[in-house]
């Protein structure tokens, strides 16, 4: 199981919000790269970044920081937040990223979708954010009636090669890991699932491992990494041991 570290940005900054809100921002680092290089030297394989500006205003606004974190660390990123339109694509992936996760625009936009697994095959990842079941987008701040696991379905059809999947009520409040929605997803698509939002102590990874099977394939984790309940290489070597002991 891959462990991913995440670096929120928002103004340049490295932060976490609580529940998705702009107005709970605890910032953990004024340079972005510093906390990549930080993760890859405890570890990381792959980063997942977030560009909360870029999320909540539609396009992407922190490029300048993310072409930074390409040109510091030698691991590679898979980048989301405001990532609606080809031109938007194309800017990321100059920028060195090498996958680009589409949130907004599954729901608003399926030919997009289509579009861009086209033009970049196998570097298109899905983010579906979820409430109670059901996709909220736009940041967060706009729920819909659609459930998560039929929109998955559909975007696998679609050629995405795989589905980041946050639980946003648990997202930032270390309250754990909804196995229940995570696996129901994984269950019904082929394509591989990152589980998002919530994780705060080592039993949170352990309680995933069964849904390995199922195609769960890793774990973002924020906010137990930068508040020190575990270390990136405690993480790591359980995710590892998992592995190996299956």
């Amino acid at each position: 199981m891959i462990i991913y570290p995440a670096i929120d940005i928002m103004g340049g900054k490295c932060v976490r919000l609580f529940q998705g809100r702009a107005d709970k921002a605890t910032i953990y680092a004024d340079n972005p790269a510093d906390m990549a290089v930080k993760w890859q030297d405890e570890g990381a394989q792959f980063l997942h970044l977030v560009d909360l500006d870029g999320a909540f205003q539609g396009s992407p606004q922190n490029l300048a920081a993310i072409e930074n974190i390409v040109k510091t660390v030698k691991i590679p990123v898979q980048l989301g937040g405001g990532l609606r339109t080809i031109e938007d694509l194309d800017s990321v992936f100059a920028a060195g990223v090498a996958r680009a996760i589409l949130g907004t625009s599954v729901i608003t936009d399926p030919e997009l979708v289509k579009a861009a697994c086209a033009k970049y095959p196998a570097k298109i990842v899905a983010g579906l954010d979820a409430r109670a079941g059901k996709v909220s987008i736009k940041g967060w701040v706009e729920d819909t009636d659609i459930f998560a696991t039929d929109v998955a379905m559909q975007l696998e059809a679609y050629g995405v090669s795989r589905i980041v999947y946050t639980d946003i009520m648990m997202d930032g409040a270390q309250t754990g890991v909804n196995i229940f929605a995570t696996g129901e997803l994984a269950e019904n698509i082929t394509i591989p699932v990152i589980a998002s939002g919530g994780v705060s102590s080592l039993s949170d990874i352990r309680q995933l491992k069964p849904l390995q099977e199922s195609g769960v394939e890793g774990v973002i984790i924020g906010r137990a990494l930068y508040e020190g309940n575990f270390t990136l290489a405690e993480a790591i070597e359980l995710a590892r041991w998992d592995n190996a002991n299956g």
